[in-house]
């Protein structure tokens, strides 16, 4: 079980994969990629809470996906941490799936699950890990021994997530990730999911902490 309730300060390269705050989505559909999907009044209360929680924590480069609503969370961490210029990257944007603009209830009945039986002109689970692995990897060598910070998106934690804890990287597993005793939540709105890592070489596998402020407030 991955040990929940702190974030790393010191030691090791880290790199903290931030959830984005809750999304204002009264239709309730699946929005994916779509665009102008910001932030809800929770959910910028969920990104000050994570600022919060990282006031006192060096930050040496902050990430974001393009998505507005990791934007809007980044720039909540950013009034702590003005020094950072504020990054983008692709590589840790949502999940490309033809399940975009549907009723999020049809995504709900899938139990989460927006890979099994699609086109393969849209991701896998496993392409998903090949991209963000790229990024962390690029991130590891330009914040070797620092800590970076990236805000992104559920699956892309998820799956970096399993992939640690020597997991396949599968729909099924997703489907019953609490269940595999790595953690008991789907990684939450603005929660902080850390990798740490020792060495230099590009596959090692990190240790990982946890923290959501909804649970461990940073008061």
């Amino acid at each position: 079980m991955i040990p929940t309730g702190s974030i790393p300060k010191n030691g090791t390269t880290r790199i903290s994969l931030v959830r984005h705050g809750r999304v204002y989505n009264p239709s309730n559909i699946f929005y994916g990629r779509m665009p102008r999907f910001y932030l809800s009044r929770k959910g910028y209360i969920e990104a000050a809470h994570t600022a919060e929680a990282l006031k006192h924590v060096v930050i040496d480069q902050m990430t974001t996906s393009p998505l507005l609503r990791c934007r809007q969370t980044a720039a909540q961490i950013g009034k702590f941490h003005s020094h950072l210029k504020l990054r983008q990257s692709s590589l840790i944007t949502e999940v490309l799936t033809p399940f975009q603009g549907q009723p999020a209830d049809v995504v709900d009945l899938r139990n989460g699950d927006v890979y099994t039986g699609i086109d393969p002109a849209y991701e896998q689970p496993e392409d998903v890990l090949f991209r963000t692995q790229r990024f962390i990897y690029r991130t590891r060598i330009n914040c070797f021994e620092k800590h970076a910070l990236a805000v992104t998106h559920g699956d892309v934690i998820l799956f970096m997530l399993l992939w640690a804890s020597n997991v396949p990287v599968t729909p099924q597993n997703k489907a019953k990730f609490t269940a595999l005793d790595i953690l008991d939540e789907y990684p939450a709105t603005s929660s902080i999911t850390t990798f740490c890592y020792s060495t230099d070489k590009k596959d090692e596998r990190p240790s990982v902490t946890y923290f959501n402020p909804n649970h461990h407030p940073p008061y």
